[in-house]
């Protein structure tokens, strides 16, 4: 990875999650060596349980634990917009702020809230939105087995007379991934819209 790319990254994930993660955590040897963890796909996610030495470090200033839902919605914000990119993003910015994603910390936390603790804190999100025209933005899984729970998409729909439309869905494990839950959907264009990550 190049260095720039991986100094402004740390910098964005310090800023983003108040230092939690820190510049030495396994995330960035992965990145920075290329290397996959000894879970499969724990590579494309991030873990966002926090280190034990960390939590008596926050104990040790008075201040509260970071609660892993509250991390998780950080970076599923951080996900979104890396998906849109710097050409869409400028768009539909203001409509996903107002509309999308207070539906998705709404999903997020109450799907999430029944879990135990334990399952929280190895709770992952995945690393990279699919890019060109695929749908997915994340996907949010138990670090300790793999599995998703929740996967978050947006597909790109053409209407006639209309133009381009966004549409923001979701999928849960509990139905095996085969509901199609819509969150909404926000218009773009007439125009054909870039590819994603652009």
């Amino acid at each position: 990875m190049k260095k720039w790319w991986q100094k402004t990254l740390v910098f964005l994930v310090a800023l983003l999650t108040l230092g939690i993660i820190p510049p030495n955590h396994s995330i960035w040897d992965h990145l920075e060596n290329g290397q996959d963890s000894n879970r499969a796909q724990s590579a494309n996610y991030k873990n966002i349980g926090v280190a034990e030495e960390t939590v008596e470090s926050f104990a040790d200033e008075n201040t509260e634990t970071v609660d892993p839902i509250d991390s998780i919605l950080q970076l599923a914000k951080e996900q979104s917009y890396i998906k849109f990119g710097s050409k869409i993003a400028p768009v539909i910015e203001d409509e996903f702020e107002q509309r999308i994603f207070p539906t998705i910390e709404q999903i997020i936390s109450s799907a999430l809230a029944n879990l135990d603790d334990e399952t929280k804190r190895y709770l992952t999100i995945s690393g990279k939105p699919g890019g060109n025209y695929s749908e997915r933005i994340f996907h949010i899984a138990d670090g300790r087995s793999g599995q998703d729970l929740l996967r978050f998409h947006v597909r790109t729909e053409k209407r006639p007379l209309e133009g381009y439309y966004y549409n923001f869905h979701y999928h849960t494990y509990e139905d095996q991934f085969a509901s199609h839950h819509t969150i909404g959907d926000i218009y773009y264009s007439k125009d054909t819209p870039p590819k994603w990550l652009s």
